[in-house]
């Protein structure tokens, strides 16, 4: 992981580096829980400071935002290890075309999931629907109101 000094620090680098405790800040998340990332192998720190602290870079906080959003969308660690693994090692034509396949599969999936629903949804009634989607993420309301009008069944609401 490349990685050089913090702004103003004794390296005098132009490139940011954070303490755990402002990785944690940044990313929202527990200072413990970057810890337990960095001993299961989904982070590293980029280099350790004079002081042997462990500092950490803007991939690496790109890298624990992708983390958390995965694990808001019901992935397991090995998952998002295994995901995270193969986007960086993402290089070739062949690779990227791989990853666009595997992606158009986990679409159809989710499409026939959403088809499966279909008859749920559509016996709600409108309160009952709003609820359920004011329970969603808006990302995730959005992505299921595209399938729905992909699917040619018009707005989910």
């Amino acid at each position: 992981m490349n990685c050089t000094g913090e702004e103003g620090d004794e390296d005098g680098d132009m490139q940011a580096t954070y303490r755990i405790g402002q990785l944690a800040k940044l990313a929202d998340v527990s200072p413990r829980t970057i810890d337990f990332y960095t001993s299961i192998g989904l982070l590293e720190p980029c280099r350790r400071s004079a002081k042997n602290y462990r500092l950490y870079n803007d991939e690496t906080l790109t890298r624990l935002k992708r983390i958390e959003q995965l694990k808001r969308e019901k992935y397991s660690l090995d998952e998002i290890k295994a995901t995270l693994d193969v986007w960086s090692k993402v290089t070739s034509e062949e690779q990227v075309s791989k990853k666009l396949t595997d992606l158009q599969l986990h679409l159809e999936q989710l499409q026939r999931e959403v088809q499966e629903l279909e008859p749920v949804i559509e016996q709600l009634k409108p309160q009952q629907a709003k609820r359920v989607v004011n329970k969603l993420m808006p990302q995730t309301a959005a992505c299921i109101e595209a399938l729905m009008l992909l699917l040619g069944k018009g707005p989910f609401l």
